[in-house]
């Protein structure tokens, strides 16, 4: 199922400021993306695991852990935040380079990005949000499949996505680019409704 867009405009990071609070888009090469509604328990309930496990395990490092809504403004060369024309609020994150933080956010690629999957976002995040994480050089970037019990794991490696790696949300999953950074999954995933037959 594809996103519904505001319109058949393009966009820039100076109109997305002008749009009104109580309706959140994403912003993707101009093209502004309806966000989904308000997601479910069980989305808050991984998004909120993985981002406390990762702000725990970060505490005392220079790495800073952020769970959406968290305006990451990725632009394409060196143009001034008015032109750029990508924006995105990935559910949780990881920045290690304090100088891509401001007061409206995060201006470039965060190291770790972790999306969640529900069934109305998924294609989009698999496809045209891997693609734009891809090219702004995310170093790792985690699709959670709450449903599947799943994780797809993407790294950065000469420039672009190596194949994923997919793994059952099972014991522990460590960040590659994190060392001795890992989540774990079993209390979470207890707390998880069954997959329906």
């Amino acid at each position: 199922m594809a996103l519904a867009r505001r319109d058949a405009e393009s966009h820039t990071y100076a109109d997305y400021l002008t749009w009104p609070d109580d309706v959140r888009y994403e912003l993707i090469d101009g093209v502004a993306y309806l966000m989904a509604p308000a997601p479910t328990l069980e989305h808050q309930d991984v998004a909120g695991e993985i981002y406390f496990q990762l702000r725990t395990a970060l505490a005392a490092q220079p790495c800073r852990a952020y769970i959406a809504p968290v305006d990451v403004r990725l632009p394409k060369a060196d143009e001034d935040d008015a032109r750029v024309d990508t924006v995105v609020q990935p559910d949780v994150l990881v920045v290690c380079d304090a100088d891509k933080l401001d007061r409206r956010g995060v201006r470039g690629a965060p190291d770790l990005i972790v999306e969640i999957l529900s069934p109305g976002t998924a294609g989009h995040d698999h496809r045209t949000k891997r693609q734009v994480y891809e090219r702004a050089g995310v170093r790792e970037y985690w699709l959670v499949h709450p449903t599947d019990r799943m994780v797809t794991i993407y790294r950065l490696e000469e420039g672009g996505f190596g194949k994923p790696d997919v793994q059952e949300l099972s014991g522990e999953t460590p960040i590659g680019i994190l060392p001795g950074v890992a989540i774990v999954w079993d209390e979470l995933v207890g707390r998880l409704k069954p997959p329906e037959p």
